[in-house]
């Protein structure tokens, strides 16, 4: 797969994050993670994608303050744009480094782990805020292949919760939430 077939996957994850994002709700009330309001679920993934994106060498403006900010919108747009930016240099997508799976490439790593990382919170932030939220099939296959791949490391810490139990005939979504550490009841 092209860097630029995975970046487009990153890319929709992005856009459907951001239509949450942009719809709102209650931004200082309880999100499904354990401690975090909705808008810690936001500052969770922007700071997470410009620690990976700095300590790559990307050079980005300076983070929008989701503390102060009144518009986390407006903060997560600003953000995005420069995560855009940064995807758009195909030297830099390309670099190569040695990750916790071994080799890779900063588009993979966008793609793979910081594409799922934003499917993943999108459920979270669009519970917390009181929105909708659900998974397609699609959605659903591509966490169950990322689940997978990460093995053991699922369950470091700041990665997911231990797994909660629910009964073996549980719905794919729930059974999938449950493994990450959620409750979807």
């Amino acid at each position: 797969m092209s860097n630029h077939d995975r970046l487009s996957g990153f890319h929709a994850n992005a856009a459907r994050f951001t239509s949450v994002v942009d719809a709102g709700g209650t931004w200082d009330g309880a999100s499904p993670c354990a401690g975090w309001t909705s808008r810690d679920v936001l500052r969770h993934v922007v700071e997470t994608q410009r620690n990976f994106l700095e300590q790559r060498g990307a050079g980005l403006a300076p983070a929008p303050d989701l503390d102060l900010d009144l518009d986390p919108a407006r903060a997560w747009g600003a953000h995005l744009a420069a995560v855009r930016r940064a995807a758009e240099d195909r030297d830099f997508v390309e670099t190569e480094y040695d990750g916790h799976f071994g080799r890779t490439s900063v588009a993979a790593t966008l793609a793979d782990f910081y594409g799922f990382d934003m499917l993943v919170h999108r459920w979270d932030l669009a519970r917390g805020l009181g929105q909708d939220a659900g998974f397609t099939d699609a959605e659903l296959d591509t966490i169950e292949t990322a689940l997978e791949g990460f093995g053991d490391n699922l369950y470091l810490d700041g990665v997911c919760a231990p797994a909660v139990p629910v009964p073996d005939d549980a719905p794919r979504e729930r059974a999938l939430l449950a493994r990450m550490g959620r409750s979807a009841g």
